[in-house]
């Protein structure tokens, strides 16, 4: 079921399957739409209760003048109060990620456990600044669709560019959706988000963490560190595998999630 409902003072895009017994909640990347889950939505929805956003400033939901990671875990939050789930797993994708982490800071008792896919805790390098900035002059400029064709491919591993082609023609056609100013918003607010290591070095959260080994996002220094830095959570690194684990290995990834939300 699909619907739009006000959540934290925006219009949002929800998708409820309605039925099932636990309840995951998905959330999105930089420039994505909840549709990037149908495959592992319907997969899950087969066990649980699954419930996807586009978060702000993406797809069909509303944006603020800056999506701030507060406001999309705050966004998120009032989702799920809106299909009265009181307890559920969050599951992020690389910018989800970074808006599930604080998900489950601020709202402890509503999210019980998380799921990292190619996403991590630190904050936005200032050496990325320059490429923001470039990203933005790109969106004003009325090439948003540009952008995406450029950039979605590159985060997938060479070798499943040919085999997931149609995929990622569609992830960068579902950019069509997007108002370019909730882009926009959402770049800065990504720019500002802040450093969650010390919440998730002493967090009795479980969390689950997957990874590819090529992954230009979260480089194999970033993982190392990751495993070093926070002995409280469980890490897997998937083989030929970029920055879209759940796209480029669907199997591993669903069994990995299944076995965690149990």
């Amino acid at each position: 079921m699909e619907f739009f409902a006000t959540a934290a003072n925006l219009a949002v895009h929800i998708q409820d399957s309605k039925k099932g017994g636990k309840a995951v909640l998905l959330l999105h990347g930089y420039m994505e739409t909840m549709y990037i889950w149908n495959d592992l939505y319907d997969a899950l929805k087969r066990d649980y209760r699954v419930i996807a956003i586009d978060l702000p400033g993406h797809g069909l939901s509303c944006s603020a003048p800056v999506n701030t990671i507060e406001l999309m875990a705050t966004v998120a939050k009032a989702a799920l109060d809106l299909c009265e789930v009181k307890k559920a797993t969050v599951v992020g994708h690389s910018l989800g990620g970074y808006v599930a982490l604080k998900c489950c800071e601020l709202f402890p008792e509503t999210f019980e456990k998380l799921v990292l896919l190619n996403s991590h805790p630190y904050p936005e390098s200032e050496d990325f600044a320059p490429v923001r900035e470039r990203e933005i002059n790109i969106i004003n400029s009325g090439r948003l669709l540009a952008l995406a064709d450029i950039s979605i491919p590159k985060m997938f591993h060479p070798n499943n560019l040919r085999r997931l082609d149609s995929k990622i023609r569609e992830v960068v056609e579902l950019c069509e959706t997007h108002d370019p100013s909730g882009i926009i918003a959402s770049i800065k607010g990504l720019t500002k988000r802040s450093d969650m290591s010390s919440w998730l070095e002493s967090t009795s959260t479980p969390t689950l963490v997957v990874c590819g080994d090529s992954d230009g996002f979260m480089p194999s220094e970033m993982q190392l560190r990751m495993l070093e830095q926070f002995k409280n959570i469980q890490m897997v690194t998937l083989q030929e595998c970029g920055h879209n684990a759940f796209l480029e290995c669907p199997d591993k990834c669903l069994e990995l999630i299944r076995e965690f939300v149990g």
